[in-house]
């Protein structure tokens, strides 16, 4: 009895110590500097010259420092210097490799030499690789080695221009997979040659380390400590946007000889798994199974919080830390989350301090008013959660086929009808309904934030929509009807044979396949009288299908690689054609006028002329209709109130090292959504004690009568 009296003791005096039962992190971190947040599944790279995912740059947006970033709260989308001391210097050279003015004509430049010059006394993260004495390992010294912590030894440098060089050449690797090298090899000049001489020199050697600055590169080349050169063919001033991505972050040629010694391998221990980078923080945990660490760098002291953006940001509080020191945040934890209610739970217990929104749990979290605004729900206010929304740089549209002979061409005829189904769609509606009102109807190809992209009535297809109070609103249906008897459909039959219309549909299995989808659709056409016969077929099947131009409607949708209007454009312009060409117009779409504009437009700064050109290039699209411009995805992140200076940005994957956290709120605020609920133990306890007591008292009795 009496260590029945003792365990119960314990067991009340811990349920009113005030600890978290449930607290998933160390009680260690309490009051510390540390981002909380999750990944579903371990990146597959980080070597910055292989990673081209969104879930491998979270991570290395914030491990490398390329020479340029996108500015964090201004919009349009802007480029400005990270590990660039300014932005760079562009001088144009003619074929003989003359200097030409900045305003010479784009068919007379045959060579861009882009000029870097990088911020002084930069350095790399602490690193085994950066040590003399750590590059000439034996099997034997990596006993015991599993990761870099189990290193006595570490080192730093200087960041070095050599340093970006050298990672330029890493592109052409013949034994990395890098999916830039092709497009770099146009461009870069000799890259393509440097190339073929790295896989000569391997082939030659297959055993040898292959040292890439015994090789020199024409095209690149270090002009002092902190200064290098990049001569490219043409212009091109998108090559900008290609200098703001890790694959052209610095790497210090001693990280590969450092992960290319015997026995590493087989540790995990290369770039893949522990990058080296200069940027503000670096990987201090790499377990794929349960969490990855990103610590600061101790050595990053190059950048401040921005000091200006866009009106209102000052209103919202997002300048209070105007010029202090970046990263404002210690320490980011990641832990694996598989699935999403758990992800959920922890975030409404304050245990992630930011979470997306899930459809199964869209109407707790979100309130959609009449007129499509979103806020949070009042729960969520209660616990003093925020809503921040954004406008993807993406599209999701449907396209006509231009070499079908029923909704392709130029004929006004297919125009018209291409025209009638872009009114019948209802894109709000398909928003509302699958998507929880989560994207906008798109008025064009291009996204809110992109340049040439115009708000207003400005911006409005005035085909399909009217403009009312400064706002879309769709056609009529009887618009739409008309226009289909005058293409020679009235009420959906062909005049000519009195047969009904019918348009083909084809698309994957999944996504828009799905059958609810695809019978919201079906309605949308009927609304017109046009029968949609929808071919559903695996995604390889549809790739064929729309390589061989075997198609009349397909449902696509294209991601942004960089925030410029030509990366939308270029979807549409006809050297691109699917078909005949092998490129990225799926629609095959065909007009000399819009590809004259294009031509002119895509290798413009942007500026009023180019704006000019681009509304006339719009104005072309909207009248011939090659896509069902569909909708703008939108993204929805909830925030706990004690995280700040939080604004979306969809292209600076390097958003974290803003982000400050009031850790003394947030321990707060955990102890009151986390207190344990006592009174079960307590008559769990009493029970146990009546029992115990009652069970004490029949052995006494027995005892007696003994």
């Amino acid at each position: 009895m009496k260590s029945l009296f003792a365990t119960l003791l314990c067991l009340l005096l811990a349920g009113c110590d005030g600890a978290l039962w449930n607290n998933p992190y160390p009680a260690a971190d309490q009051g510390k500097d540390i981002l909380y947040t999750a990944f579903t599944e371990r990146p597959k790279h980080l070597d910055p010259a292989q990673a081209y995912s969104e879930n491998e740059y979270e991570f290395l947006a914030h491990i490398y420092s390329p020479p340029l970033q996108y500015h964090y709260l201004k919009r349009p989308y802007q480029l400005v210097p990270l590990a660039a001391s300014a932005m760079p210097q562009v001088s144009y050279l003619d074929a003989r490799r003359r200097h030409l003015p900045s305003d010479a004509k784009p068919e007379h430049i045959a060579y861009s030499v882009y000029e870097i010059r990088i911020k002084p006394n930069m350095r790399y993260q602490p690193h085994p690789a950066l040590r003399a004495d750590n590059l000439r390992l034996t099997k034997k010294d990596l006993a015991g080695i599993h990761s870099l912590k189990d290193f006595n030894r570490t080192g730093t440098r200087s960041v070095t221009a050599a340093d970006y060089v050298h990672q330029i050449k890493r592109l052409v690797h013949p034994q990395l997979h890098t999916p830039i090298a092709g497009v770099m090899a146009e461009y870069i000049v000799g890259l393509k040659e440097y190339a073929a001489a790295l896989q000569a020199a391997a082939k030659a050697r297959p055993q040898d380390f292959l040292d890439l600055d015994a090789y020199p590169l024409q095209g690149v080349e270090v002009v002092d400590d902190t200064t290098y050169r990049i001569t490219i063919h043409g212009k091109y001033p998108q090559f900008a946007y290609w200098l703001a991505m890790p694959f052209f972050a610095p790497m210090p040629p001693e990280a590969g000889r450092f992960y290319a010694q015997p026995g590493m391998q087989e540790r995990n221990l290369t770039l893949d798994w522990w990058p080296l980078g200069s940027g503000p923080y670096y990987l201090a945990e790499n377990d794929p199974n349960q969490r990855m660490v990103l610590a600061k760098n101790p050595y990053y002291d190059s950048e401040a919080y921005p000091a200006e953006g866009e009106a209102g940001d000052a209103g919202a509080g997002l300048l209070r830390d105007a010029g202090k020191p970046l990263p404002l945040i210690e320490r980011i934890v990641f832990s694996l989350e598989k699935e999403t209610i758990p992800y959920w739970n922890k975030f409404l217990q304050g245990y992630y301090d930011a979470s997306g929104i899930s459809s199964d749990s869209f109407d707790q979290a979100v309130q959609v008013s009449v007129g499509g605004e979103a806020a949070v729900s009042e729960a969520m206010k209660a616990q003093g959660i925020t809503l921040a929304t954004s406008v993807s740089t993406s599209t999701m549209y449907t396209g006509f086929n231009w070499l079908d002979t029923t909704v392709g061409g130029n004929g006004e005829r297919a125009r018209k009808l291409r025209r009638a189904i872009a009114i019948a769609v209802d894109f709000e509606e398909f928003i509302s309904i699958f998507a929880n009102g989560r994207g906008i109807a798109a008025q064009s190809p291009i996204p809110p934030g992109i340049f040439g992209y115009r708000d207003g009535c400005a911006g409005i297809n005035p085909y399909v929509y009217d403009c009312v109070q400064g706002k879309p609103v769709r056609k009529p249906i009887a618009v739409a009807q008309r226009l289909l008897a005058e293409a020679g459909y009235p009420n959906g039959v062909e005049a000519q044979s009195g047969q009904p219309l019918v348009i083909h549909l084809d698309t994957t299995s999944s996504g828009v396949g799905s059958k609810s989808r695809l019978d919201w659709l079906r309605k949308q056409f009927d609304k017109i009288n046009v029968q949609l016969d929808v071919r559903s077929t695996d995604y390889n099947r549809f790739q064929d299908k729309i390589r061989r131009g075997d198609t009349q409607m397909f449902y696509f949708g294209w991601n942004a690689d960089y925030p410029d209007p030509e990366n939308f454009f270029f979807l549409l312009h006809g050297a691109q054609g699917k078909v005949q060409h092998g490129g990225e117009n799926a629609a095959n779409y065909s007009n000399p006028e819009y590809d004259r504009l294009f031509e002119r437009m895509k290798n413009m700064e942007s500026s009023p002329a180019r704006q000019a050109i681009i509304d006339h290039m719009l104005e072309i699209l909207r009248r011939d209709s090659p896509w069902l411009w569909g909708y703008h995805p939108k993204n929805y992140v909830l925030q706990h109130g004690w995280l700040r200076n939080v604004k979306p940005n969809i292209m600076a994957n390097n958003r974290l090292k803003y982000w400050r956290v009031d850790s003394a709120q947030r321990d707060q605020l955990r102890r009151v959504w986390n207190q344990p609920v006592r009174w079960p133990l307590w008559l769990g306890a009493i029970i146990v004690l009546l029992s115990g007591g009652w069970l004490w008292r029949v052995l006494q009795q027995r005892e007696e009568r003994k």
